[in-house]
């Protein structure tokens, strides 16, 4: 049976509208609802925050530039682990009793390496050794993520972490910005954007969860992240390359899951019907001469990206809509 998912990230700026985004998940996704992320609540909600909130073993601090790697941890990155350990006070008690798959969401090790800064200025990504340091540091903290997770929800059958590494793709190709903006980050060489994610995802499973990634940037190289260790793939559906499309057909046909993101991730001028969405995977099954009664029990769909940045109305609307769309597949 196909499901319906969230990618992340959800609209609200307090704790209020947290609980009332919990609440809302576990209703409109029952087949596999996710940690909401709220990142209208500042910086330590964001998902490099986020993602700084589970590191093990390294500080950072909040500068005017952005994170940077520090001997101690300030003020906005105890805020960041606080409020997650908040959010999964309020999960824990919303999802009482739950029994079926939860989905977890962290940033990866390349989009935390293009995005955060080193104790001297300019981002890890710029030093072989402190990108390495800040994968393992990231692959150690998110077992211990999985380990809390799964002790507040003891019932879950299973388990997704999701890996979001919606830089991974300007990290191969140069593009990410050095810290005058005048130039560029060497290009990362593939072997070694696979074996530092590998560590990520090697974690997650030997905790016994479902290592996913998840990209919405064009250009991502959807066949090293499964080389990696990916065993989900989400994707937004309009952004695929054609060597894209082969690549899920493999993962599909492999029994791997595969997301496409068919929702806008904003308010849409003119809301898609059931309809439009249902027949939009269907048109591309059929190209890919997939069967939906063969693929479906790990097919999804979900909005493109993340939440974040629409109206409440239609985040609620995107997920029924979603649903309703696994179901006609179904």
């Amino acid at each position: 049976m196909s499901v319906a998912t969230g990618i992340g990230s959800w609209p609200g700026d307090d704790a209020a509208a947290y609980l009332a985004a919990v609440r809302t998940v576990l209703e409109a996704l029952p087949d596999l609802p996710h940690l909401p992320e709220l990142p209208g609540r500042g910086a330590p909600a964001t998902m490099t925050g986020r993602g700084l909130a589970v590191v093990d073993g390294l500080s950072a601090d909040l500068q005017p530039a952005g994170w940077r790697l520090t001997d101690a941890s300030g003020v906005d990155h105890r805020r960041a682990r606080s409020l997650l350990a908040q959010d999964l006070d309020v999960l824990e008690e919303q999802a009482e009793g739950w029994s079926g798959a939860f989905k977890i969401q962290v940033a990866g090790p390349w989009t935390l390496a293009a995005s955060v800064e080193k104790p001297r200025g300019d981002k890890v990504l710029s030093d072989h050794g402190a990108r390495r340091e800040l994968a393992q540091a990231l692959a150690e903290g998110v077992r211990g993520h999985v380990r809390d997770v799964r002790r507040r929800l003891p019932g879950a059958q299973r388990l997704v972490v999701q890996v979001d590494e919606p830089a991974l793709a300007a990290v191969l190709g140069g593009r990410v910005p050095t810290a005058s903006g005048w130039g560029r980050h060497r290009t990362v060489h593939p072997p070694e954007a696979s074996d530092t994610l590998g560590w990520v995802l090697a974690a997650v499973t030997e905790e016994g969860g479902e290592p996913w990634v998840h990209t919405c940037a064009p250009g991502t190289p959807l066949g090293l992240l499964r080389g990696a260790g990916a065993r989900g793939l989400a994707v937004d559906l309009a952004q695929l390359g054609a060597a894209d499309h082969d690549v899920l057909a493999e993962a599909l046909e492999a029994g791997e899951h595969v997301v496409l993101g068919v929702l806008p991730s904003t308010d849409p001028d003119t809301v898609p019907t059931e309809k439009q969405l249902t027949e939009s995977v269907l048109r591309w099954l059929d190209m890919l001469g997939l069967d939906p009664t063969t693929v479906g029990a790990t097919l999804g769909v979900a909005p493109a990206c993340g939440l974040a940045g629409a109206s409440y109305d239609w985040a609620r609307r995107s997920l029924a809509l979603a649903r309703a769309v696994a179901a006609h597949l179904s």
